[in-house]
């Protein structure tokens, strides 16, 4: 039977090997805090880590993964809901409808785990997530909190700019 390491533990499934990851998460590991967004890896609802990387769930075969490979999914990100990322999120209040957050803060913690302390361009650069009520100004003053920055002028959940905006592919 073949086996992943999710959140720290191996874990045994039963998926065919061409099933998206995603889906031995949710359907097979009971994982469900990866959500399913588009299918073809551009919304970033998806997003885990594996070994410290974003990745897209929705797109890699499971069968590709390795078993000493480490994937960390939302539920993974912190026993207790305490990352700091997961703080900042509350504390300002960054989620609207919520479905794009678990995938953007997993795409956020990838980012500080390799640039503890990053620029608006890092963030942009590394936050390319969609998220349709558009919180973006939101989600990049939680990456600065959560960095210990200071926030920027276009960081307001009023602010009218609107800096992060998913590049196309």
């Amino acid at each position: 039977m073949p086996t992943l390491n999710v959140n720290g533990q191996n874990r045994e499934h039963q998926a065919e090997p061409d099933t998206p990851l995603l889906w031995v998460l949710r359907e097979h590991l009971g994982l469900t805090g990866t959500k399913y967004g588009c299918g073809v890896a551009q919304c970033g609802s998806c997003t885990v880590m594996i070994d410290g990387a974003p990745v897209r769930s929705c797109v890699v075969p499971a069968s590709s993964l390795k078993p000493q490979q480490r994937i960390t999914t939302i539920e993974g990100l912190s026993p207790n809901g305490d990352h700091p990322l997961q703080k900042a999120w509350v504390a300002l209040d960054v989620p609207q409808c919520g479905y794009c957050q678990s995938g953007m803060l997993m795409a956020a913690a990838a980012l500080l785990q390799r640039t503890p302390k990053p620029s608006d361009a890092d963030i942009d650069a590394a936050m390319t997530n969609i998220c349709r009520c558009g919180t973006y100004n939101r989600v990049r003053a939680g990456i600065k909190m959560a960095a210990g920055l200071p926030p920027g002028p276009a960081d307001s959940a009023s602010s009218a700019v609107v800096h992060l905006v998913p590049k196309a592919v």
